[in-house]
């Protein structure tokens, strides 16, 4: 493939934001590329979303939506964010998912659709497609965006950094610019080359970081590159020590923390020990529908008291068919030897989701110039402290649908055309050393454990301290490694995630107040 490639929009990312966004350019024929790292373009966190996407209900009120989520997120979430969701976001459910789209939500009998509801809620609002809700939309939205020809994709494309006028450019006089990012260098993982793919504005639709814990609900993708590229270029990031752990993913040692969504205990399913006691009275008068921070430290401290590696999720309350409501969650469950019909399902807490990120606005714009960012990536405040439940693919479909309409009703975006001429092709290593396996392996579990153990559900500063100290001596070895060693994803990966996580320990770190998400105990370090 030729270096350089040339089109109006990058769009780095391929999940609800990244897809939502290359539709809708698309549909004005502008010239985007979406790449994403993995054979498929749909491998995604949106791929593995259970629980639904937030929208009204029938008895639903907006201002009460808005109640939630502020609640939700401990009272830090940005009102402008919070407005606009609820004003433009959950219309775009009905106009965009439903009505154009015509994803295969849930119905009764009737066709009417179903609505169901999860922890904080205080309401039946949440819109589902069985158990697989990501994966409707997901297919769905891949369907449509191939449809359009001027959006072509490039898999197994991994991007390395993003391009920016103040960091790449030859030409020396570029400092006394505005920064402005304009486009990447992508490593074409199958032909090893790296390429410079120009573009007029670039959208960072990247995923999350869940895989830099060591237990997490996410799947590989979710490795934190997007953050880390970000930080490079200069964008300012916040927020980012408010990192959610879902209270229920499936506790066996070969399921990769398979999760149990939040809808089965919206449907009535209880936690108890295993001396089956039923222990969320205890913690929140909300119960088992307390917000998920609660929820988890709740489940921590029995495991802690009692000695536990897990607590149980007591389904025999549910009185609809278990089986038909949560398909996947049954079929593989059954597949490890637990039949959720008749026994309780062995939960732990697992890293989820990222409340903070790239500081964007509410047409998701970053503070780099033709840089937007949509999604887990982004941080648009709406969260706040602690996500309300099934609010994070509205905010995918939101931000990046924002994204695109921001770029098309520009008056300078797509007509002005930045200097590439002034960047450089990507420079190899004169030798470069081979990767090995091994190492990549062993620093991946460093991190992953430093994070679980030092920065995870209850942190202390002096947790936290000793994590800066390791990891921040790990990625001097990395970045060392990086700069000598052979261009492949497993290095580009590897060097993102330490990154990230030291984004995410310097935050908590310096964070001496809990809320939501971040509980922290100073001890004086």
């Amino acid at each position: 493939m030729k270096d350089p490639i040339s089109t109006d929009v990058l769009i780095i990312g391929s999940g609800i934001a990244g897809l939502t966004a290359a539709y809708f350019l698309g549909k004005e024929n502008i010239d985007t590329i979406v790449i994403s790292k993995e054979k498929e373009l749909s491998e995604s966190n949106t791929l593995y979303a259970q629980g639904g996407i937030v929208t009204l209900g029938p008895d639903d009120d907006p201002e009460l939506l808005k109640k939630d989520i502020i609640s939700a997120g401990a009272g830090i979430s940005n009102p402008d964010a919070v407005e606009i969701i609820v004003k433009r976001g959950v219309n775009l459910v009905k106009s965009f998912l439903i009505d154009e789209l015509n994803v295969p939500f849930s119905k009764d009998e009737n066709g009417e659709l179903l609505y169901t509801q999860e922890g904080n809620h205080s309401r039946r609002r949440i819109l589902f497609a069985k158990d697989e809700t990501g994966k409707a939309i997901e297919k769905t939205l891949d369907k449509n965006v191939r449809k359009l020809k001027t959006v072509k994709f490039l898999t197994k494309a991994t991007a390395i950094d993003l391009i920016t006028k103040h960091h790449h450019s030859t030409n020396p006089l570029s400092l006394y610019k505005d920064a402005e990012v304009m486009g990447a260098y992508v490593l074409l993982q199958k032909e090893k080359k790296v390429v410079r793919i120009f573009s007029k504005a670039v959208i960072l639709a990247s995923g999350g970081l869940g895989r830099i814990f060591l237990h997490t609900t996410n799947p590989p993708v979710a490795r934190g590159d997007g953050y880390a590229m970000a930080y490079r270029a200069g964008a300012n990031l916040i927020n980012m020590e408010y990192v959610q752990f879902h209270p229920t993913s499936f506790y066996h040692r070969d399921a990769d923390s398979f999760l149990i969504s939040e809808a089965v205990r919206g449907e009535g399913a209880i936690l108890i020990n295993r001396k089956g006691e039923a222990f969320m009275k205890n913690y929140s008068k909300l119960k088992d529908l307390a917000p998920r921070d609660v929820v988890t430290r709740a489940i921590y401290e029995e495991m802690l008291k009692n000695g536990d590696h897990y607590v149980l999720l007591d389904l025999s309350n549910i009185r609809i068919d278990v089986k038909d409501r949560f398909p996947h969650i049954y079929e593989t469950c059954k597949r490890y030897g637990v039949d959720i019909t008749k026994e309780p399902i062995p939960v732990v807490p697992a890293a989820h989701y990222s409340c903070g990120g790239v500081k964007v606005d509410t047409r998701g714009r970053t503070t780099l110039k033709r840089l937007y960012a949509a999604g887990e990536v982004s941080c648009t405040g709406l969260h706040g402290a602690n996500r309300l439940a099934s609010t994070s693919l509205l905010e995918g479909l939101s931000w990046g649908y924002f994204a695109a309409e921001d770029i098309l009703n520009s008056s300078e975006i797509l007509k002005e055309t930045p200097p590439f001429n002034e960047i450089p092709p990507w420079k190899y290593p004169a030798k470069p050393e081979k990767i090995d396996p091994a190492l990549i392996v062993q620093d991946w579990n460093l991190i992953r454990s430093t994070m679980w153990n030092y920065s995870g559900i209850i942190r202390t500063t002096k947790r936290l301290s000793r994590a800066k100290s390791d990891l921040e001596y790990l990625k001097h070895r990395i970045e060392k490694f990086y700069k000598s060693a052979e261009v492949v994803d497993s290095i580009i990966g590897l060097r993102n995630s330490v990154q990230t996580a030291l984004l995410v320990i310097y935050s908590a770190y310096f964070n001496k107040k809990s809320r939501g998400a971040h509980y922290i105990i100073d001890n004086g370090e």
